[in-house]
């Protein structure tokens, strides 16, 4: 039947199960959101504060769904809002597709009000994006955009419609998901891309070789990366580690791969790794690494990066095999079926002796606490006793992201939301919504500092639009904390642009907002807050008052052996 361009937009959007989208509208966009209009009953629109905020929650949904998120935005400046966005999912692997509309074809490329070719910015930071500019090639380039976000490794796409296609008409022909690939047109947009749609099967010679690998070593070391979380292979890598019998470390992306109370687990690996982490990875002999792309904050000095060991890198991406780390050997395939293949072809191993070692060293900081401030430890201990045990946590970037990974046991994928690659500061309350939205039945708490909440905490005004009950917790150490430390460290304490100890009072800002807020510096304070905010049952905000001098310990200097802490 003969379909407007919006229509087949939306048309499409439902046809790949799309039940959520978060954005913000304007003039380009207006024919998009007037037929959004009428499908209100199929698809929940969620307005954020801004457009940036409209990014995270939907790679915030798409992580904790294991789903495609779904985001829409205006041309000019509603487009670029999105980048840092775009780029945040892509670093991360994570599948989201934003759509954004541009001027109309009698103005592109005519320096129009609101015009900007977003499609030249976000080619470096999407998996593939696309201008459209014929209503009759929409419908595939929708689906074809979804197929490329949600396969292999996953990712962001792009797609720029320009405004008049949206108008304009073009015969729509309904077709389900399972019938895609066998789709005329569409299998021959595939073949064409350069995108791999179906991870490759891995090699039975690369299994057989690393099966012996495996028999020969004494010392065996696992690290579970964002890989192993993308896959949701949880069950085949912790059934991997099992049989083994090796310690595995998590890098910032591999939270919920492997619960966190398993006593295989040693913690974090480089940076901020902790003890047994690293030192287990520098005297292993054979150091396998699931769905790692061995980043500076990992293998910070390559060439002596476990320089015992014979390293093997399972990833779906090829392009990620000796990119940072040179390796004795490498599969290449989806995470899932590698680990489920390798678990059925060799016998238990048992490496008592070595995991005893390993394990002699810590894998957790210890904090001396005080009466006016409250210890990191302190206030994940009581985040982790109080809040249900499968509470999804999202995190902004800095020093409390780091103490989120180091004192809280993630269970599984999509548990632990952050921005690992890209370090986006103000990414965790727009994701924290996201997730909220994607997973009403659980509870969601957003772990943030100071410096990093300013950033996007006007999205508190979506939180209590939408009644989306996020429970926000602030490291308050009147400080940009992380840059602070290595000021401290590195730079002889010149302390410089890092002090916050203006304005606002987050309280006030959380009530400001019609969201209820208190601030806390006692463990009894803070658990009193907590059961009040589990109890409220809306937003809520706690502002925690920790120490400005507090670490995060261990740290290893950026481009320094593994082993060389300097706190």
């Amino acid at each position: 039947m003969m379909m407007t361009g919006a229509k087949i937009l939306m048309e499409c959007l439902v046809e790949q199960g799309v039940d959520t989208i978060f954005g913000y509208p304007g003039g380009t966009i207006l024919n998009v959101y007037d037929e959004l209009y009428a499908y209100g009953d199929k698809v929940k629109h969620v307005l954020t504060s801004h457009e940036q905020g409209a990014a995270h929650a939907a790679d915030g949904y798409a992580r904790s769904t294991g789903k495609v998120g779904v985001c829409f935005a205006t041309s000019g400046p509603g487009a670029t809002n999105l980048v840092t966005g775009i780029a945040t999912a892509n670093m991360d692997s994570s599948p989201v597709v934003f759509i954004s509309c541009n001027v109309g074809e009698t103005l592109i490329g005519k320096d129009s009000f609101q015009e900007v070719d977003i499609t030249g910015i976000t080619m470096p930071i999407t998996k593939c994006n696309y201008l459209v500019r014929d209503v009759n090639k929409l419908a595939d380039v929708v689906r074809e955009a979804f197929a490329i976000a949600r396969s292999g490794r996953p990712g962001p796409v792009f797609i720029d419609i320009l405004k008049n296609v949206t108008a304009d008409k073009a015969e729509f022909e309904p077709l389900p998901r399972s019938e895609h690939f066998s789709n005329g047109s569409l299998k021959d947009l595939m073949q064409r891309s350069s995108q791999n749609f179906q991870p490759p099967k891995p090699d039975d010679k690369d299994i057989d070789t690393l099966i012996d690998m495996i028999k020969e070593s004494k010392k065996p070391m696992l690290i579970c990366g964002g890989g192993v979380v993308r896959g949701r292979a949880q069950d085949e890598f912790t059934a991997f580690a099992e049989k083994i019998d090796a310690p595995v470390a998590i890098t910032l992306m591999g939270g919920g791969g492997i619960r966190g109370r398993n006593p295989l687990a040693t913690g974090m690996v480089g940076m901020h790794g902790t003890k047994a982490s690293n030192i287990a990875c520098n005297e292993c002999d054979l150091l396998i690494a699931v769905g790692c792309r061995f980043s500076d904050r990992v293998a910070l000095d390559p060439k002596s990066f476990a320089s015992q060991a014979k390293i093997v890198q399972i990833d779906i991406d090829r392009a990620e095999i000796n990119k940072n780390v040179k390796t004795a050997h490498h599969i290449i395939g989806d995470a899932k079926r590698v680990l489920a293949t390798l678990n059925e072809r060799f016998e238990q191993q048992h490496h008592d002796e070595w995991k005893e070692y390993v394990f002699s060293y810590p894998r957790e900081t210890q904090y001396d606490e005080c009466e006016d401030s409250l210890t990191p430890k302190q206030i994940l201990s009581a985040i982790a006793e109080l809040c249900p045990q499968d509470t999804i946590v999202a995190t902004d970037v800095g020093q409390h992201q780091m103490w989120a990974i180091q004192h809280f046991r993630f269970d599984y994928p999509g548990q632990l939301l952050t921005s690992g690659g890209f370090g986006t500061m103000g990414f965790g309350l727009g994701a924290a919504i996201g997730a909220k939205v994607g997973n009403p039945e659980k509870t969601v708490i957003h772990i943030t500092g100071d410096g990093s909440f300013r950033m996007n905490c006007n999205e508190l005004a979506t939180e209590e639009h939408y009644d989306i009950p996020v429970i926000t917790f602030i490291f308050n150490n009147k400080t940009l904390g992380m840059v602070r430390q290595w000021q401290t460290l590195i730079y002889d304490k010149h302390y410089s642009q890092t002090t916050l100890t203006h304005g606002p009072d987050f309280v006030k800002l959380a009530e400001a907002y019609g969201l209820r807020g208190q601030r806390v510096c006692t463990e009894e304070a803070l658990r009193a807050a907590i059961k009040d905010a589990l109890e409220y049952g809306h937003g809520y905000v706690i502002d925690c008052v920790i120490d400005t001098d507090e670490m995060v310990r261990p740290m290893v200097g950026g481009g320094s052996h593994i082993t060389k802490f300097i706190v």
